[in-house]
């Protein structure tokens, strides 16, 4: 028998196993989410979703995988809960509200027709999308640190084991498992309620959601640890929540600009790097290895961003306006044909609507691209002394690529030199002090 919370795929029995461990993929989302909406806590709900695929362990390598897999694993984690309630003698006042329901659950479950499995699932149907967005506005609770939000959110959305996270993350195991934990014992300390948050507060709390998602799409677009430039799955894994939340939240104007940013960004992975992982920068990527289905899908979510800001009246929020940046690029069929002008312009608006040193480090960029290295460089010195860019590698990176575009070549292998030691990425500390050497010997 293989424990809660471990890998399906280490059991023995590998094509059963295999099977299994996609279908928890994508269904223990759904099945957490109807669980915490029964028994009114996060923690339980995972343990009786875990309590499910142990049983599926046990059972459908011998028997097959049925053929609605999501329903049996909920019939299953329903009857785990009248068991549990029961055992326990508490909880009393849910089982008289659920006991019909749930009995009624076991006694088609028991069926040995496959259309009483169906039924079951047809009863949760319409609370499926509304107990998922519950999920994802849970995890990503404020009152949880931003890393036990990431962790929280891949392990109870994503499905992922906690050692798959932390390899993801490049942590301990122990360390995961912890932030976990402790992340389900806050939310139940603060008695944060299961639920869709309503008027103002869901503006701050989608931003917060937003924000996870958009972290851990960043953590596999550039690492910022290892020896690997990217780490795909994490991207991927980004990818599908936010269209699942794109598919929850279809009014919410920045969700889809997020999706649009990170499809947009996400169709040059191909090309970022060459065949020896060594990072290729954006215009120096061959443009014909982009994924264009990526690009339409991500100009697509730009467009229906734009449509509803119009019925709003309101502005471009951050990501939509940072989607419209990756848009600029990806509709340059080559490096010269990029509007570095409208590029810079919209650096301008997201600083001014989030003012940010890492945002005037990359309008800099865009200056440097549009008007000569001269002007971006003008910027740039204005940052130095920034605090907040203190120990960030891509400053003196920025400075370096402008002073070697000025010939001041002795400064740029300077600034080449200390990136190459802030950084702890191991391929990007190798092609910073590659381009110190194209500066030539000090």
């Amino acid at each position: 028998m293989t424990a809660p919370g471990s890998d399906p795929s280490s059991a023995p029995d590998g094509d059963a196993h295999r099977a299994i461990e996609a279908v928890w993929r994508i269904e223990s989302a759904r099945l957490i989410a109807g669980l915490t909406r029964l028994v009114r806590d996060l923690g339980l709900a995972e343990e009786l979703a875990q309590d499910a695929l142990v049983a599926a362990l046990e059972q459908w390598p011998a028997t097959g995988v049925p053929r609605n897999p999501g329903a049996w694993l909920m019939a299953t984690a329903k009857h785990r809960a009248i068991d549990l309630i029961r055992r326990q003698q508490r909880l009393e006042r849910k089982i008289v509200e659920l006991g019909h329901e749930l009995e009624s659950d076991r006694a088609r479950a028991a069926s040995e027709s496959d259309a009483a499995l169906d039924a079951v699932l047809e009863d949760t149907a319409d609370h499926i999308e509304d107990d998922l967005l519950r999920l994802v506005f849970t995890a990503c609770h404020p009152v949880l640190a931003t890393e036990a939000r990431v962790a929280l959110t891949l392990r109870l959305l994503g499905g992922l084991t906690t050692r798959e996270i932390a390899r993801a993350y490049l942590v301990p195991e122990p360390t995961v498992a912890q932030r976990i934990t402790r992340a389900k014992r806050t939310l139940a300390e603060a008695h944060v309620p299961f639920e869709v948050p309503r008027g103002a507060e869901l503006a701050s709390r989608l931003s917060s959601v937003l924000e996870v998602v958009y972290l851990i799409f960043n953590e596999g677009y550039a690492a910022t640890a290892g020896d690997d430039w990217m780490r795909p799955a994490l991207c991927e894994e980004a990818l599908r929540l936010g269209r699942i939340l794109a598919e929850l939240a279809r009014d919410e104007p920045e969700v889809h600009g997020l999706v649009g940013l990170m499809e947009i960004q996400a169709s040059r992975a191909a090309a970022r790097t060459g065949p020896d992982g060594v990072p290729v920068l954006l215009l120096d990527q061959d443009r014909g290895r982009w994924d264009h289905v990526l690009i339409r899908r991500g100009l697509a979510a730009l467009v229906q961003t734009e449509r509803l800001v119009a019925q709003s009246g309101t502005g471009l929020g951050p990501y939509a306006l940072q989607a419209a940046l990756a848009a600029c690029h990806a509709r340059a069929r080559t490096p010269e044909e990029t509007d570095w002008r409208r590029i810079a312009e919209l650096y301008a608006e997201l600083a001014g609507l989030t003012p940010s040193p890492v945002v005037e480090l990359n309008r800099a960029v865009a200056l440097g691209m549009a008007y000569g290295p001269a002007a971006g460089l003008d910027l740039v010195d204005q940052l130095v002394d920034e605090p907040a860019l203190k120990g960030y590698h891509l400053l003196p990176t920025v400075r370096g690529d402008l002073l070697f575009k000025l010939g001041r070549f002795d400064e740029a292998r300077q600034e080449f030199e200390r990136a190459a030691e802030l950084t702890r990425n191991g391929r990007e500390r190798a092609v910073l002090l590659g381009r110190a050497a194209d500066c030539g010997p000090p």
